[in-house]
């Protein structure tokens, strides 16, 4: 196991460049695609990725809110503590990566921004205080935990469904989540990742007396001194320093928050990114305490998430050019012919996972294969829950080697992207075999 993932750390430093050029070379090659596959003229291609560049800056804006807030509930003191107390019954290394993987897979499943960041802090956390830990391999592992997310409470696909007024509610009706992630299969699914996944991580750590990558503490000393800005630190007496530190504030109107989302629920609301991102938002400010602490909290969490606002225009150029073209529709039809009502969930999955690379966002993603993988659905006699769960755990499942939801790890943890690639490269591949044992099992049984 070692000498794989020596093998794919290596070919991911020779040959893995920046996500950002990942992007851009993407970009071109969809470009090419959509001329030589489709026969498009190349200038309606660069009208249709110009037109579509910014046509996700919403949805954007949402993704951002909710890893920039995530950032501050993962690192509130009440959670920093919480970590801390299990850091501090951590001592073996392969342990070490266990728990690492653990809580970036709970944390996931509750909340996929939260499980990103916090999944990184913890795993930080470990890696400095555990002696011998291999550092690249503790933050993907840590990172692994994300794939959880297509199974948990936030997997965008099935939430988005089981909203009334959605988008495809007309072609497929309302998916309730007891058809999908609460349905027998992908509960059993979910425990079998918890339980296999820490456990393939723990595998592939460095065996005694191989080399071992350890963090270098000048990270975090660099960090600490950094630091909050301060502010709430000037001027002591005066009634703006009070009306920034006063808990009261953020008490009343944390308050409104739950009463509004309590209310919500009650009168028939279902949980869509909105309402995610609320809930997020006043959950923080109650537990930061003041205004300026959670102010001051949010500015380090916007550091985390530069390169995702750069980079997702670009993935939304992509997939207006996928869907313009027709190569979306091209794709999942190579899939669609050889199937039957039991086994397109199957080819769903495995199409999803190659349109993934182009289109690295379950909302997004859903866009543009959604359609047709539910037309298919409906023309063979499928399951509409399986189908949709198959594109969702494809997305999943593909995000694991696809470099753009890692930039917050990367960011977190001062390293690159080849450093942690090798290895999720491997935990994709056992993630494929279990995705794909679930969604037959679903099908034939």
């Amino acid at each position: 196991m070692t000498k794989l993932a020596n093998f794919f750390t290596e070919l991911m430093r020779r040959y893995l460049p920046d996500p950002f050029v990942f992007a851009i070379v993407l970009t071109l090659l969809t470009m090419v695609l959509a001329v030589v596959v489709e026969g498009k003229i190349p200038t309606g291609v660069i009208h249709d990725w110009g037109k579509g560049f910014w046509s996700l800056l919403a949805f954007t804006t949402q993704m951002a809110v909710i890893l920039a807030m995530g950032y501050v509930l993962a690192t509130a003191p009440i959670t920093d503590r919480l970590l801390n107390k299990i850091v501090d019954k951590v001592h073996q290394p392969k342990t070490a990566i266990i728990v690492a993987t653990l809580v970036g897979c709970i944390g996931s499943y509750l909340n996929w921004g939260f499980g990103l960041v916090i999944g990184g802090i913890i795993a930080k956390k470990l890696a400095l205080r555990v002696k011998g830990v291999h550092y690249p391999l503790i933050i993907a592992a840590a990172y692994s935990g994300f794939t959880m997310y297509g199974l948990g409470l936030s997997a965008s696909i099935p939430v988005l469904i089981s909203t009334k007024g959605h988008p495809m509610e007309g072609q497929m009706g309302v998916v309730p989540l007891s058809e999908t992630i609460f349905s027998a299969p992908m509960l059993v699914t979910s425990l079998v990742v918890l339980i296999t996944l820490p456990l393939l991580n723990a595998w592939l750590h460095p065996k005694q007396g191989e080399p071992v990558t350890e963090v270098d503490p000048a990270i975090d000393q660099a960090e600490q001194k950094s630091g909050p800005s301060g502010s709430s630190l000037l001027d002591t007496g005066t009634i703006a320093h009070k009306l920034n530190n006063n808990r009261i504030i953020s008490l009343l109107i944390g308050v409104c928050g739950i009463v509004y989302v309590v209310g919500h629920f009650f009168g028939g609301g279902t949980l869509d990114l909105n309402i995610i991102n609320f809930i997020i938002l006043f959950l923080g400010i109650i537990v930061l305490g003041t205004p300026i602490a959670y102010v001051e909290k949010l500015n380090e969490g916007v550091k985390t998430i530069g390169g995702i606002i750069l980079q997702f225009p670009f993935y939304a150029g992509i997939m207006a050019i996928m869907a313009a073209s027709g190569l979306v529709t091209t794709i999942s039809q190579v899939f669609v012919d050889v199937s039957t009502a039991q086994s397109l969930p199957f080819w769903g999955l495995l199409s999803s996972f190659l349109i993934n690379f182009f289109a690295p966002s379950g909302g997004g993603h859903w866009v543009v294969q959604g359609p047709f993988m539910i037309d298919a659905a409906k023309t063979l006699g499928g399951s509409i829950p399986h189908t949709a769960m198959s594109v969702m755990l494809g997305n999943a499942w593909n995000d694991l080697v696809q470099p753009f939801w890692i930039l917050p790890a990367l960011a977190l943890s001062k390293l690159k992207l080849k450093d942690v690639m090798g290895y999720t490269v491997i935990m994709a591949i056992w993630i494929g075999v279990v995705y794909m044992a679930a969604i037959l099992a679903a099908s034939y049984l």
